[in-house]
């Protein structure tokens, strides 16, 4: 590992001694959710992974320097207001370390510096992929080609619903990523528990490990992906995610919203069209995610 990654002591000591680790990303607090719910989140999140017997190994970039195993004192700084704070993909880690800045991390960074500290395991809420309309735009998120190179076990919800689900997994099967559905064959679509598109399904946080463990024995070099669909009780009714993404993307297209500004836009307008619910979905996802993590984490350790 890169004497430019800080590991922290705590997360360090764990993966010295083989106890179970999942790494958590940055960007779901510095961006995606309102303040100040989003620090509160964050720590939940952490102290839900003790709870369960897992070191937390939260990832974000604290004055260019990329730390695995963030402080609480350094989450509630990159969740401040205050704070200025960019988000940071792996294309970006050269810039920030040069310009010293504060980032919070996408999938895709903080996948990277997790397995670059050793961590097997990253608890996310939806993946980026493949945008609408990327046939001619070749709009599509920089997690889809790393999770092609970074061995390492990704829970989701899977990929966000205002993308084009079934693209993504077209190039996620393209790049040689295995997907899989965490007892379901229908691959989850973030605020809704069934996107359309079937997948392969496991039963357990064992078969995750094992299939890990397959990965790793055959000396590939990608990630496996489970789909973990939200609570039934948590998920935005499927009629109204649907009619409510169809008006935010007329809406986008009067507004000439595109490129990396549209995810953004559409994800606003849903969270305002159905008056808040979508976010609530975001964080029971996310909770979600983080529990199973925490099975497979321990049956790795295993």
């Amino acid at each position: 590992m890169s004497e430019s990654i800080v590991v922290s002591e705590t997360v360090r000591a764990a993966l010295d001694e083989r106890r179970p680790v999942v790494a958590l990303e940055s960007t779901i607090f510095t961006h995606g959710l309102t303040r100040p719910r989003n620090v509160e989140v964050a720590l939940a999140a952490e102290q839900q992974l003790r709870d369960a017997g897992v070191v937390p190994a939260t990832v974000g970039v604290v004055e260019g320097v990329p730390v695995v195993g963030l402080s609480a004192p350094q989450i509630r700084a990159l969740g401040d207001a205050a704070t200025p704070v960019v988000k940071i993909g792996i294309r970006d880690l050269p810039v920030v370390a040069v310009k010293r800045l504060h980032g919070g991390t996408t999938v895709a960074a903080t996948a990277l510096l997790a397995h670059r500290a050793g961590v097997g395991v990253f608890a996310t809420g939806g993946l980026g992929g493949v945008h609408r309309g990327a046939a001619t735009t070749f709009d599509e998120s920089a997690d889809i080609v790393a999770l092609s190179s970074i061995p390492i076990v990704v829970v989701s919800a899977g990929v966000k619903s205002v993308l084009d689900i079934a693209a993504t997994l077209e190039r996620f099967e393209t790049l040689g990523v295995t997907v899989v559905g965490y007892r379901t064959t229908g691959f989850p679509g973030f605020y809704i528990r069934d996107s359309g598109c079937a997948v392969d399904d496991i039963d357990s946080p064992e078969d995750a490990a094992a299939l890990a463990r397959a990965r790793d024995d055959l000396g590939l070099r990608s990630a496996v992906l489970v789909g973990n669909p939200v609570d039934p009780a948590a998920q935005v009714d499927p009629d109204l995610h649907d009619r409510v993404l169809d008006e935010a993307e007329r809406e986008a297209t009067t507004a000439r919203v595109r490129g990396k500004d549209l995810t953004p836009f559409l994800l606003e307008h849903m969270h305002r069209a159905t008056g808040g619910r979508t976010l609530e979905t975001n964080v029971a996802a996310y909770r979600g995610n983080v529990a199973l993590a925490a099975e497979i984490a321990k049956a790795m350790a295993r």
